[in-house]
Protein backbone atom coordinates (compact mmCIF):
# COMPACT_ATOMS: atom_id res chain seq x y z
CA UNK A 1 0.00 0.00 0.00
CA UNK A 2 1.09 3.55 -0.70
CA UNK A 3 1.76 5.97 2.17
CA UNK A 4 -0.42 8.98 1.29
CA UNK A 5 1.67 11.97 2.31
CA UNK A 6 -0.98 14.47 1.22
CA UNK A 7 -3.26 13.21 3.99
CA UNK A 8 -0.99 14.72 6.63
CA UNK A 9 0.52 17.67 4.74
CA UNK A 10 -1.29 19.24 1.79
CA UNK A 11 1.49 21.85 1.52
CA UNK A 12 4.17 19.24 0.73
CA UNK A 13 5.49 20.17 -2.72
CA UNK A 14 8.38 17.71 -3.11
CA UNK A 15 9.14 14.27 -1.70
CA UNK A 16 11.44 11.28 -2.05
CA UNK A 17 10.19 7.73 -2.53
CA UNK A 18 11.04 4.27 -3.87
CA UNK A 19 9.35 2.61 -6.83
CA UNK A 20 7.42 -0.43 -5.62
CA UNK A 21 6.54 -1.65 -9.12
CA UNK A 22 6.04 -0.54 -12.72
CA UNK A 23 3.25 -1.74 -15.00
CA UNK A 24 2.85 -1.34 -18.76
CA UNK A 25 -0.63 -1.73 -20.24
CA UNK A 26 -2.57 -0.15 -23.07
CA UNK A 27 0.41 1.91 -24.15
CA UNK A 28 0.65 3.53 -20.70
CA UNK A 29 3.28 3.25 -17.99
CA UNK A 30 2.04 3.23 -14.41
CA UNK A 31 4.52 3.74 -11.57
CA UNK A 32 3.60 2.69 -8.02
CA UNK A 33 5.55 4.32 -5.18
CA UNK A 34 5.93 3.35 -1.54
CA UNK A 35 4.90 6.91 -0.62
CA UNK A 36 3.47 9.84 -2.57
CA UNK A 37 2.28 13.42 -2.27
CA UNK A 38 0.37 13.18 -5.57
CA UNK A 39 -3.38 13.35 -4.99
CA UNK A 40 -5.45 10.90 -7.07
CA UNK A 41 -8.86 11.79 -8.51
CA UNK A 42 -11.32 11.29 -5.65
CA UNK A 43 -14.30 12.90 -3.93
CA UNK A 44 -14.94 15.42 -6.70
CA UNK A 45 -11.34 16.68 -6.69
CA UNK A 46 -9.08 16.06 -9.74
CA UNK A 47 -5.61 14.52 -9.59
CA UNK A 48 -2.33 16.39 -9.20
CA UNK A 49 0.18 16.97 -11.99
CA UNK A 50 3.95 17.24 -11.75
CA UNK A 51 7.07 15.15 -12.37
CA UNK A 52 8.78 12.07 -10.99
CA UNK A 53 12.50 12.06 -11.59
CA UNK A 54 15.62 10.09 -10.77
CA UNK A 55 19.14 11.55 -10.60
CA UNK A 56 21.55 8.98 -11.96
CA UNK A 57 25.07 10.11 -12.76
CA UNK A 58 25.23 8.19 -16.02
CA UNK A 59 21.66 8.82 -17.19
CA UNK A 60 19.40 11.26 -15.34
CA UNK A 61 15.77 11.12 -16.42
CA UNK A 62 12.33 12.27 -15.38
CA UNK A 63 8.75 11.52 -16.31
CA UNK A 64 5.80 13.83 -16.50
CA UNK A 65 2.79 12.71 -14.43
CA UNK A 66 -0.29 12.57 -16.69
CA UNK A 67 -2.81 10.98 -14.31
CA UNK A 68 -3.00 9.65 -10.76
CA UNK A 69 -5.38 6.78 -9.98
CA UNK A 70 -6.48 5.46 -6.61
CA UNK A 71 -6.46 1.67 -6.90
CA UNK A 72 -7.14 -1.02 -4.32
CA UNK A 73 -3.49 -1.98 -3.97
CA UNK A 74 -1.92 1.46 -4.22
CA UNK A 75 -1.78 4.70 -6.18
CA UNK A 76 -0.86 4.51 -9.85
CA UNK A 77 1.08 7.41 -11.36
CA UNK A 78 0.60 7.34 -15.13
CA UNK A 79 3.93 8.56 -16.51
CA UNK A 80 5.11 10.01 -19.80
CA UNK A 81 8.68 8.75 -19.88
CA UNK A 82 10.85 5.63 -19.80
CA UNK A 83 13.57 4.11 -17.67
CA UNK A 84 11.56 3.52 -14.50
CA UNK A 85 12.07 0.22 -12.66
CA UNK A 86 11.18 -1.29 -9.30
CA UNK A 87 13.60 -0.42 -6.51
CA UNK A 88 14.72 2.93 -7.92
CA UNK A 89 14.81 5.98 -5.65
CA UNK A 90 12.91 8.89 -7.16
CA UNK A 91 12.02 12.48 -6.37
CA UNK A 92 8.47 13.76 -6.92
CA UNK A 93 7.60 17.40 -7.59
CA UNK A 94 3.99 18.58 -7.40
CA UNK A 95 2.57 21.20 -9.78
CA UNK A 96 1.98 23.62 -6.90
CA UNK A 97 -0.12 26.15 -8.82
CA UNK A 98 -2.65 23.44 -9.68
CA UNK A 99 -2.54 21.87 -6.20
CA UNK A 100 -3.08 25.15 -4.32
CA UNK A 101 -5.94 26.06 -6.66
CA UNK A 102 -7.60 22.75 -5.82
CA UNK A 103 -7.01 23.35 -2.11
CA UNK A 104 -8.73 26.75 -2.31
CA UNK A 105 -11.72 25.40 -4.25
CA UNK A 106 -12.18 22.30 -2.08
CA UNK A 107 -11.96 24.15 1.23
CA UNK A 108 -14.23 26.84 -0.18
CA UNK A 109 -16.76 24.15 -0.99
CA UNK A 110 -16.77 22.96 2.62
CA UNK A 111 -17.39 26.51 3.84
CA UNK A 112 -20.09 27.31 1.27
CA UNK A 113 -21.92 24.00 1.79
CA UNK A 114 -21.79 24.49 5.57
CA UNK A 115 -23.16 28.03 5.22
CA UNK A 116 -26.09 26.80 3.12
CA UNK A 117 -26.76 23.99 5.58
CA UNK A 118 -26.53 26.19 8.67
CA UNK A 119 -28.69 29.01 7.31
CA UNK A 120 -31.34 27.07 5.40
CA UNK A 121 -30.92 23.35 6.30
CA UNK A 122 -30.27 22.53 2.64
CA UNK A 123 -27.92 19.61 2.05
CA UNK A 124 -25.14 19.41 -0.54
CA UNK A 125 -25.70 16.24 -2.57
CA UNK A 126 -22.48 16.31 -4.59
CA UNK A 127 -19.46 18.44 -5.46
CA UNK A 128 -17.43 18.79 -8.67
CA UNK A 129 -14.15 20.67 -9.03
CA UNK A 130 -13.79 21.61 -12.69
CA UNK A 131 -10.97 23.18 -14.66
CA UNK A 132 -12.41 26.70 -14.60
CA UNK A 133 -15.32 26.55 -12.14
CA UNK A 134 -16.63 24.32 -9.37
CA UNK A 135 -20.19 23.33 -8.55
CA UNK A 136 -22.25 22.01 -5.67
CA UNK A 137 -25.59 20.28 -6.17
CA UNK A 138 -28.16 21.25 -3.53
CA UNK A 139 -31.22 19.29 -2.42
CA UNK A 140 -33.54 22.23 -3.20
CA UNK A 141 -33.44 25.53 -5.03
CA UNK A 142 -32.34 28.61 -3.13
CA UNK A 143 -33.81 32.01 -3.85
CA UNK A 144 -31.59 34.85 -4.99
CA UNK A 145 -31.76 36.32 -1.50
CA UNK A 146 -30.77 33.03 0.10
CA UNK A 147 -27.80 32.67 -2.24
CA UNK A 148 -26.60 36.17 -1.36
CA UNK A 149 -26.95 35.40 2.36
CA UNK A 150 -25.06 32.10 2.02
CA UNK A 151 -22.28 33.79 0.04
CA UNK A 152 -21.97 36.52 2.69
CA UNK A 153 -21.86 33.99 5.54
CA UNK A 154 -19.24 31.87 3.75
CA UNK A 155 -17.00 34.90 3.22
CA UNK A 156 -17.38 35.93 6.85
CA UNK A 157 -15.80 32.60 7.79
CA UNK A 158 -13.06 33.10 5.18
CA UNK A 159 -12.15 36.54 6.50
CA UNK A 160 -12.23 35.46 10.14
CA UNK A 161 -9.41 33.06 9.18
CA UNK A 162 -10.60 29.97 11.09
CA UNK A 163 -8.06 27.15 11.49
CA UNK A 164 -8.62 24.10 9.26
CA UNK A 165 -7.33 20.96 10.93
CA UNK A 166 -7.27 17.23 10.24
CA UNK A 167 -8.67 14.68 12.70
CA UNK A 168 -9.18 10.93 12.56
CA UNK A 169 -12.02 9.01 14.17
CA UNK A 170 -13.32 5.46 14.19
CA UNK A 171 -16.81 4.91 12.76
CA UNK A 172 -18.44 4.53 16.18
CA UNK A 173 -16.74 7.68 17.45
CA UNK A 174 -17.65 9.62 14.29
CA UNK A 175 -21.30 8.64 14.74
CA UNK A 176 -21.34 10.73 17.92
CA UNK A 177 -19.78 13.78 16.27
CA UNK A 178 -21.74 16.65 14.62
CA UNK A 179 -20.76 15.75 11.07
CA UNK A 180 -22.49 17.88 8.45
CA UNK A 181 -23.03 14.85 6.23
CA UNK A 182 -23.17 11.15 7.03
CA UNK A 183 -19.97 9.56 5.68
CA UNK A 184 -20.18 7.03 2.85
CA UNK A 185 -17.14 5.10 4.13
CA UNK A 186 -16.69 2.84 7.11
CA UNK A 187 -13.66 2.27 9.31
CA UNK A 188 -11.34 5.06 10.36
CA UNK A 189 -12.45 8.40 8.93
CA UNK A 190 -10.35 11.41 8.05
CA UNK A 191 -12.21 14.52 9.23
CA UNK A 192 -11.70 18.11 8.09
CA UNK A 193 -12.46 20.44 10.99
CA UNK A 194 -13.11 24.11 10.20
CA UNK A 195 -12.92 25.47 13.71
CA UNK A 196 -16.33 26.39 15.09
CA UNK A 197 -18.11 26.05 11.75
CA UNK A 198 -17.92 22.69 9.96
CA UNK A 199 -16.85 19.09 10.49
CA UNK A 200 -16.89 16.75 7.49
CA UNK A 201 -15.34 13.44 6.46
CA UNK A 202 -13.08 14.11 3.49
CA UNK A 203 -9.90 12.76 1.92
CA UNK A 204 -9.07 15.86 -0.13
CA UNK A 205 -6.43 18.55 0.22
CA UNK A 206 -7.29 21.80 2.00
CA UNK A 207 -5.72 25.10 3.05
CA UNK A 208 -4.50 25.47 6.64
CA UNK A 209 -6.82 28.36 7.51
CA UNK A 210 -9.97 29.66 5.84
CA UNK A 211 -8.14 32.88 4.99
CA UNK A 212 -6.20 30.84 2.44
CA UNK A 213 -9.41 30.49 0.41
CA UNK A 214 -9.22 34.21 -0.34
CA UNK A 215 -12.83 34.78 -1.34
CA UNK A 216 -15.88 32.71 -2.32
CA UNK A 217 -17.97 34.06 -5.19
CA UNK A 218 -21.16 32.42 -6.46
CA UNK A 219 -21.56 32.44 -10.24
CA UNK A 220 -24.51 30.99 -12.13
CA UNK A 221 -27.19 28.55 -10.98
CA UNK A 222 -29.45 26.06 -12.74
CA UNK A 223 -32.11 23.55 -11.84
CA UNK A 224 -30.65 20.08 -11.52
CA UNK A 225 -32.37 16.78 -10.64
CA UNK A 226 -35.08 18.40 -8.56
CA UNK A 227 -32.61 20.65 -6.77
CA UNK A 228 -30.11 23.27 -7.81
CA UNK A 229 -26.58 23.31 -9.22
CA UNK A 230 -24.57 26.29 -7.93
CA UNK A 231 -21.37 27.43 -9.63
CA UNK A 232 -18.72 29.10 -7.48
CA UNK A 233 -15.17 30.45 -7.68
CA UNK A 234 -12.59 30.72 -4.91
CA UNK A 235 -9.29 32.54 -4.48
CA UNK A 236 -7.30 32.86 -7.69
CA UNK A 237 -10.22 31.70 -9.80
CA UNK A 238 -12.46 34.40 -8.35
CA UNK A 239 -9.81 37.01 -9.18
CA UNK A 240 -9.48 35.69 -12.75
CA UNK A 241 -13.27 35.75 -13.14
CA UNK A 242 -13.41 39.31 -11.81
CA UNK A 243 -10.72 40.43 -14.28
CA UNK A 244 -12.60 38.85 -17.17
CA UNK A 245 -15.89 40.50 -16.17
CA UNK A 246 -14.13 43.82 -15.53
CA UNK A 247 -12.57 43.81 -18.99
CA UNK A 248 -15.87 42.83 -20.63
CA UNK A 249 -17.71 45.58 -18.74
CA UNK A 250 -15.07 48.18 -19.63
CA UNK A 251 -15.28 47.19 -23.30
CA UNK A 252 -19.08 47.45 -23.34
CA UNK A 253 -19.01 50.81 -21.54
CA UNK A 254 -16.51 52.19 -24.07
CA UNK A 255 -18.45 50.84 -27.05
CA UNK A 256 -21.76 52.30 -25.87
CA UNK A 257 -20.33 55.52 -24.35
CA UNK A 258 -22.24 55.07 -21.10
CA UNK A 259 -21.40 54.77 -17.42
CA UNK A 260 -21.32 51.27 -15.89
CA UNK A 261 -24.64 51.72 -14.05
CA UNK A 262 -26.27 52.82 -17.33
CA UNK A 263 -25.22 49.70 -19.24
CA UNK A 264 -28.36 47.65 -18.65
CA UNK A 265 -30.66 50.43 -19.89
CA UNK A 266 -28.39 51.03 -22.87
CA UNK A 267 -28.51 47.38 -23.89
CA UNK A 268 -32.31 47.29 -23.58
CA UNK A 269 -32.53 50.39 -25.79
CA UNK A 270 -30.24 48.79 -28.37
CA UNK A 271 -32.39 45.65 -28.42
CA UNK A 272 -35.57 47.73 -28.84
CA UNK A 273 -33.98 49.74 -31.66
CA UNK A 274 -32.79 46.53 -33.33
CA UNK A 275 -36.31 45.06 -33.22
CA UNK A 276 -37.73 48.20 -34.82
CA UNK A 277 -35.06 48.21 -37.51
CA UNK A 278 -35.75 44.55 -38.22
CA UNK A 279 -39.46 45.28 -38.64
CA UNK A 280 -38.65 48.10 -41.06
CA UNK A 281 -36.15 45.94 -42.93
CA UNK A 282 -38.64 43.09 -43.23
CA UNK A 283 -41.28 45.47 -44.58
CA UNK A 284 -38.84 46.93 -47.11
CA UNK A 285 -37.71 43.44 -48.19
CA UNK A 286 -41.32 42.45 -48.75
CA UNK A 287 -41.96 45.59 -50.82
CA UNK A 288 -38.80 44.98 -52.83
CA UNK A 289 -39.70 41.31 -53.26
CA UNK A 290 -43.10 42.24 -54.69
CA UNK A 291 -41.49 44.72 -57.08
CA UNK A 292 -38.81 42.27 -58.26
CA UNK A 293 -41.37 39.46 -58.43
CA UNK A 294 -43.29 41.43 -61.07
CA UNK A 295 -40.09 41.81 -63.06
CA UNK A 296 -39.27 38.09 -62.85
CA UNK A 297 -42.84 37.00 -63.60
CA UNK A 298 -42.81 39.06 -66.77
CA UNK A 299 -39.88 36.97 -68.07
CA UNK A 300 -41.07 33.58 -66.75
CA UNK A 301 -40.81 30.62 -69.09
CA UNK A 302 -43.85 28.57 -69.97
CA UNK A 303 -43.72 24.85 -69.10
CA UNK A 304 -46.17 22.00 -69.20
CA UNK A 305 -46.79 22.43 -65.50
CA UNK A 306 -47.17 26.21 -65.55
CA UNK A 307 -44.84 29.22 -65.61
CA UNK A 308 -41.32 28.82 -64.20
CA UNK A 309 -39.01 31.50 -62.80
CA UNK A 310 -35.48 30.12 -62.47
CA UNK A 311 -32.95 32.80 -61.57
CA UNK A 312 -29.68 33.44 -59.73
CA UNK A 313 -30.18 36.32 -57.29
CA UNK A 314 -27.79 38.34 -55.12
CA UNK A 315 -29.67 37.83 -51.83
CA UNK A 316 -29.48 36.03 -48.51
CA UNK A 317 -31.81 33.22 -47.42
CA UNK A 318 -34.53 35.60 -46.16
CA UNK A 319 -34.38 37.66 -49.36
CA UNK A 320 -34.63 34.56 -51.53
CA UNK A 321 -37.55 33.25 -49.50
CA UNK A 322 -39.47 36.56 -49.64
CA UNK A 323 -38.96 36.83 -53.41
CA UNK A 324 -39.88 33.19 -54.11
CA UNK A 325 -43.01 33.47 -51.95
CA UNK A 326 -44.06 36.65 -53.80
CA UNK A 327 -43.71 34.88 -57.16
CA UNK A 328 -45.61 31.81 -55.91
CA UNK A 329 -48.47 34.02 -54.74
CA UNK A 330 -49.46 34.25 -58.41
CA UNK A 331 -51.49 31.25 -59.68
CA UNK A 332 -49.69 28.82 -61.95
CA UNK A 333 -46.12 29.81 -61.00
CA UNK A 334 -43.06 27.99 -59.67
CA UNK A 335 -39.97 29.86 -58.45
CA UNK A 336 -36.47 28.39 -58.32
CA UNK A 337 -34.05 30.95 -56.88
CA UNK A 338 -30.38 30.38 -56.06
CA UNK A 339 -27.83 32.72 -54.50
CA UNK A 340 -24.94 34.11 -56.52
CA UNK A 341 -22.58 33.58 -53.54
CA UNK A 342 -21.05 30.20 -52.69
CA UNK A 343 -21.76 27.90 -50.98
CA UNK A 344 -25.07 28.22 -52.80
CA UNK A 345 -28.46 28.74 -51.19
CA UNK A 346 -31.59 27.61 -52.99
CA UNK A 347 -35.28 28.35 -52.37
CA UNK A 348 -38.13 26.73 -54.27
CA UNK A 349 -41.76 27.81 -53.99
CA UNK A 350 -44.84 26.99 -56.04
CA UNK A 351 -48.44 28.19 -56.27
CA UNK A 352 -51.21 26.17 -54.69
CA UNK A 353 -52.54 25.14 -58.12
CA UNK A 354 -49.16 23.71 -59.23
CA UNK A 355 -48.38 20.03 -58.62
CA UNK A 356 -44.57 20.31 -58.33
CA UNK A 357 -43.29 19.17 -54.90
CA UNK A 358 -40.69 21.76 -53.83
CA UNK A 359 -39.22 19.51 -51.13
CA UNK A 360 -38.60 16.72 -53.67
CA UNK A 361 -36.79 19.14 -55.99
CA UNK A 362 -34.60 20.28 -53.06
CA UNK A 363 -33.84 16.65 -52.20
CA UNK A 364 -32.73 16.02 -55.79
CA UNK A 365 -30.43 19.06 -55.70
CA UNK A 366 -28.78 18.21 -52.37
CA UNK A 367 -28.28 14.64 -53.57
CA UNK A 368 -26.34 15.97 -56.57
CA UNK A 369 -24.61 19.07 -55.16
CA UNK A 370 -24.40 18.31 -51.43
CA UNK A 371 -25.62 20.60 -48.70
CA UNK A 372 -28.65 20.17 -46.46
CA UNK A 373 -32.24 21.26 -46.72
CA UNK A 374 -35.90 20.40 -46.48
CA UNK A 375 -39.34 21.88 -46.32
CA UNK A 376 -42.88 21.30 -47.59
CA UNK A 377 -44.28 20.64 -51.06
CA UNK A 378 -45.23 24.33 -51.39
CA UNK A 379 -41.95 25.79 -50.06
CA UNK A 380 -38.53 24.27 -49.49
CA UNK A 381 -34.96 25.50 -49.16
CA UNK A 382 -31.38 24.26 -48.84
CA UNK A 383 -27.92 25.62 -48.14
CA UNK A 384 -24.32 24.61 -48.63
CA UNK A 385 -24.68 23.41 -52.21
CA UNK A 386 -21.33 23.06 -53.97
CA UNK A 387 -21.71 23.93 -57.63
CA UNK A 388 -22.06 26.66 -60.17
CA UNK A 389 -25.35 28.58 -60.00
CA UNK A 390 -26.10 27.85 -63.65
CA UNK A 391 -25.57 24.11 -63.15
CA UNK A 392 -27.81 24.08 -60.10
CA UNK A 393 -30.53 26.00 -61.97
CA UNK A 394 -30.32 23.55 -64.87
CA UNK A 395 -30.68 20.58 -62.52
CA UNK A 396 -33.58 22.27 -60.71
CA UNK A 397 -35.30 23.07 -64.00
CA UNK A 398 -35.00 19.41 -65.05
CA UNK A 399 -36.42 18.23 -61.69
CA UNK A 400 -39.33 20.65 -61.97
CA UNK A 401 -40.08 19.49 -65.52
CA UNK A 402 -39.95 15.86 -64.41
CA UNK A 403 -42.29 16.56 -61.50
Amino acid sequence: MTDRLYYADAYLREFDASIARVEHAGGRTSVYLDRTAFYPTSGGQPFDLGTIQQSVVERPFQGRVLDVLDENDGIAHVIEGEGFAAGQRVHGVIDWTRRFDHMQQHTGQHVLSAAVDRLFSVRTISFHLGTEASTIDLSRELTRGELVAAEAEANRIVWENHPVSIRYAAADEAAKLPLRKEPAREGTLRLIDIDGFDLSACGGTHVATTGGIGVIAIGGTERFKGGQRVEFFCGGRALAKFRSMRDALAGAVRALSVLPHELSDAVEKLQADARERQKSLTSLQQDLARYRAEEFIASAEQTAGGRLVARAVDADANGLKSLASAIASRPGHTAVLVSTARPVLVVIARSQDVSVAANQVVAALTSKFGGRGGGRPALAQAGGLDGDASAILAAARAAVMAG
